[in-house]
C-alpha cells in the first residue's frame, strides 16, 4: 500500500535566518542547484505522492508563483494562513482536513536529499505494519549541526521523551486526521499531539542513517553552503 499524499510546512517566518529571509521565504532558500522546498517536493513525488498540500504565510506570494512555474505534474494545493500563523500543529490539521487517508507530512527545512528515499519507504512500511503515527528520527551524532539538544528517544521502536534525549526529529512524519481528534484549538504546536501520543505509548519511530543537515540558523546555512554538496 502506497501514500498518495504530502504536506509541506512552508509558512515559518525564518526570523533566525535573518537577513536573508526579509526578501527571500526560508523554504525558497538554495543549497547547491535546488532550493529546501523543492527537495522536499521532490522527495514526495519520487516517493509517488500524487497530492500535495503546502502552507504559506511569509512571502506567500514567491512559494505560489515558484509552484506555479515549476508546473509540478501532481495536485498542489495552497493552504493559507495569511491572518495568523497556526504553528505546527494548526497548520497540518488545517492543510490535510481533506485527506482521508494516511499522509506524509514533511518540514523543508531539513536538506533532503534522494538518500532519503529508502528511507521513507521505510518508514511506510513501519506505519502500515503497525498502524500507528511515526517519525523518521536522527541521532544527535549524525546531526552536522551539534547544538541540538534531543527531542526523543526510542525504546523498542516506541518514541519517549526523558531528561536526556539523543535523537532528533528529522521532520519527517507519517499521520492520519484521527491523531487531531481531542484537540479543539485551531493553533497548536505538533508537540502536543506528540505528547498525547507519547503518554498512550502509541508514537512509534525509525532510525534515520543519514548525515543530518538542518537549515535553522543564518550561521549553519552558511556552514553548509561552503560544504559544497552533491545531490
Amino acid at each position: 500500500m502506497k501514500i498518495k499524499q504530502g504536506m509541506i510546512l512552508a509558512a515559518g517566518l525564518g526570523k533566525r535566518m535573518l537577513p536573508i529571509t526579509l526578501n527571500t521565504p526560508k523554504p525558497l532558500i538554495q543549497i547547491g542547484n535546488k532550493n529546501l522546498l523543492e527537495r522536499a517536493i521532490e522527495l514526495l513525488i519520487n516517493h509517488g505522492v500524487e497530492e500535495i498540500a503546502i502552507n504559506v504565510h511569509h512571502l506567500a506570494d514567491q512559494i505560489i508563483d515558484f509552484i506555479d512555474k515549476k508546473k509540478y505534474k501532481l495536485k498542489i494545493s495552497i493552504s493559507e494562513e495569511q491572518n495568523a500563523l497556526l504553528d505546527t500543529g494548526g497548520g497540518i490539521f488545517q492543510a490535510t482536513k481533506s485527506f482521508k487517508k494516511p499522509f506524509i507530512a514533511i518540514n523543508p527545512d531539513t536538506l533532503w536529499s534522494v538518500a532519503y528515499s529508502n528511507e521513507l519507504k521505510d518508514l511506510e512500511e513501519l506505519y502500515f505494519k503497525q498502524k500507528k503515527p511515526c517519525l523518521l528520527l536522527a541521532n544527535k551524532d549524525l546531526s552536522f549541526d551539534n547544538s541540538f539538544k534531543g527531542d526523543f528517544n526510542l525504546h523498542d521502536g516506541v518514541i519517549r521523551r526523558d531528561n536526556k534525549n539523543e535523537f532528533i526529529f528529522t521532520g519527517l512524519q507519517i499521520l492520519d486526521q484521527s491523531v487531531f481528534s481531542s484537540i479543539n484549538d485551531k493553533i497548536f504546536s505538533m508537540n502536543k499531539i506528540w505528547d498525547f501520543l507519547i503518554k498512550d505509548g502509541s508514537l512509534i519511530g525509525y532510525k534515520s542513517k543519514q548525515k543530518f543537515y538542518h537549515i535553522n540558523t543564518k550561521e549553519i546555512y552558511d556552514k553548509i553552503s561552503n560544504l559544497n554538496l552533491i545531490d
